[in-house]
């Protein structure tokens, strides 16, 4: 579909992550410029402490209020999904969960993956590791890892990805969940700069998607770029999918799209019997 974004895919409109992307990349210019002009112009003459604090808390008010003015006008989720995350984090099952989760680096790109078996078994989507120059891993306790490619399946989006490593943290997988309207989900990823953040959802229904032979599930959560290869968990701390794209879908607006456990177990299976 047209309207599918996954995490390499370019969007017309200004998302809200993009608008994030936007706001902190004109502040580090604002600050290039300021060091440059620093550097040019002459040493002012010394403010007396009070006339300098004064001056400091007057820029820092003014900061501050600005952006929370921004913020307002544009109504960007993307900030309510840190203080979901923070609260989620304190769940002890949730730090459990978070730490099988990855974050994916290709040298060009960052996505997320998850180990779904304690000898290095790593679950990503297809089009996070596409055209890798190099490949590793990064886990919360156990640190940087090389890693492997095993196959690609871009039919499905999906990618298998080995470290060599033992005793890693895991997820299970769900044997055939049965996707009930409105079920209460978490998933954790790596959306646009951030690292390990834990969300929460619903899920919807399932759609086909042209050139799928399978359909994928639908989700009302907010997913963002870099959430591509993110598992999805019940409430059971079990895996039902793995997230891959967006896309825009009436009357509910933009949605998180899954790809089913099913699939991926039908492609371990073929996998083992290799």
């Amino acid at each position: 579909m047209s309207d599918i974004h996954n995490a390499t895919s370019k969007q017309e409109e200004l998302t809200e992550e993009e608008f994030i992307e936007l706001v902190l990349e004109e502040q580090q210019k604002a600050l290039a410029r300021e060091r440059e002009e620093r550097l040019h112009r002459k040493k002012p003459k010394k403010q007396k402490p009070l006339v300098r604090w004064m001056v400091w808390s007057m820029a820092m008010v003014l900061f501050f209020n600005t952006f929370a003015l921004v913020f307002q006008i544009y109504s960007i989720p993307a900030i309510e999904f840190i203080k979901v995350s923070t609260r989620l984090s304190a769940q002890e099952d949730i730090q459990t969960y978070k730490k099988a989760v990855v974050e994916i680096s290709t040298g060009s790109s960052k996505g997320t993956g998850f180990a779904i078996s304690p000898d290095g078994l790593i679950v990503t989507n297809a089009h996070v590791v596409e055209d890798a120059t190099s490949l590793s891993v990064v886990f919360p306790d156990e640190g940087l890892m090389e890693a492997t490619l095993i196959e690609s399946y871009p039919a499905v989006d999906l990618a298998l990805v080995q470290v060599e490593a033992e005793q890693l943290p895991y997820l299970p997988l769900a044997e055939d969940p049965p996707f009930s309207a409105d079920e209460h989900i978490y998933f954790i990823g790596n959306p646009l700069a951030f690292t390990g953040i834990a969300n929460e959802g619903t899920l919807l229904e399932s759609i086909q998607l042209e050139d799928w032979q399978e359909p994928v599930m639908m989700l009302k959560a907010p997913v963002y770029r870099g959430n591509s290869g993110s598992p999805v968990i019940d409430q059971q701390g079990k895996v039902i999918g793995i997230i891959f794209a967006t896309m825009k879908h009436e009357p509910i607006g933009r949605v998180g799209l899954f790809v089913p456990v099913q699939q991926l177990h039908h492609l371990l299976e073929a996998q083992h019997k290799k």
